[in-house]
């Protein structure tokens, strides 16, 4: 087994709209973690988002002890310390980079026996999909989805010249609620308005149309049915877009907003931010680049 261990694992948003549980793009905002075996036990020093939840609830940990577990090798005593900036529980894919790091960082203290794709698998388990994971591995625009024996995936170089605005209303939706609100069933009209508007984005970003985001963000598939559990959400993705955003969407599953922009981002965080206040909610707001950095380029070893 190695000695002292670091990693950087990006935020990412996903669905972008359209790309439900298939697309997510990495931003240049970086949760890091070191660890290093030795002392007594397991120690775990946390700063920054999450700081507050207990060993037992750390996805990092938890995702380095499943890992072993697979390995079928204890986990040794060690030492933990994570520096969160990834905002928790607004759809800016904090757990995937938690359990991304953790991965990254088990199969690295245990001399790499996965490669990459065993990684990206493992973390899809955990997570459940992979659209965060994937990108918080490679960095990049990812498409991914799940396949009978794996994920199947192609990365993008990230659209660096672009600005993601985030817009983080102050209210906690939880993940769970937010998957319990989507229906079974969709009409079929909607099902070829999403995979139209999907395919356009890809082609879009990766074609640097950035004319035609407006359109291809638009969504039927999720975001009319978590509208309810974000108040003001339309008036925020609409105020975004008169403000100067190419394109808007819930980040993630929410409750975030994110409109992609190039130039000053104040106006279009300003008129999110007072289109949710008209619907008694407050809101922070960010702004991000995409990235091209993921967990396994970032990787240290020492």
């Amino acid at each position: 087994m190695i000695g002292r261990v670091r990693v950087s694992v990006p935020a990412s948003v996903a669905n972008l709209g359209p790309g439900f549980d298939a697309l997510g793009l990495a931003l240049d905002l970086f949760n890091v973690v070191e660890a290093e075996p030795g002392g007594e036990g397991v120690r775990v020093e946390m700063m920054g988002e999450a700081r507050d939840l207990a060993p037992a609830d750390n996805l990092v940990l938890g995702a380095i002890q499943q890992a072993f577990a697979l390995a079928g090798t204890d986990l040794p005593p060690l030492r933990l310390r994570l520096t969160n900036r990834i905002p928790v529980g607004c759809g800016m894919g904090s757990s995937a980079a938690a359990i991304v790091a953790g991965v990254v960082v088990a199969n690295a203290l245990l001399g790499d026996p996965w490669p990459p794709e065993k990684l990206l698998a493992l973390a899809t388990e955990l997570e459940g999909h992979p659209d965060n994971v994937a990108p918080a591995l490679w960095g990049g625009l990812v498409v991914s989805c799940g396949s009978g024996d794996g994920v199947r995936w192609i990365r993008l170089d990230a659209p660096s010249e672009l600005q993601a605005v985030l817009v983080i209303p102050e209210i906690v939706v939880p993940t769970r609620e937010a998957r319990r609100v989507l229906p079974e069933s969709v009409p079929f009209g909607d099902a070829v308005f999403n995979v139209g508007r999907t395919a356009l984005l890809v082609a879009a970003l990766a074609g640097r149309r950035y004319d035609l985001l407006h359109e291809a963000m638009r969504d039927r598939l999720h975001q009319p049915y978590r509208a309810p559990l974000v108040p003001g959400l339309e008036d925020g993705l609409r105020a975004a877009e008169r403000a100067g955003a190419l394109g808007a969407a819930l980040s993630g599953a929410g409750p975030g907003l994110v409109a992609f922009a190039v130039g000053d981002a104040r106006p279009i965080a300003e008129a999110v931010q007072a289109a949710l206040a008209r619907h008694g909610v407050a809101s922070a707001w960010m702004v991000a680049r995409p990235t091209g950095w993921g967990a396994l380029a970032t990787l240290h070893r020492r």
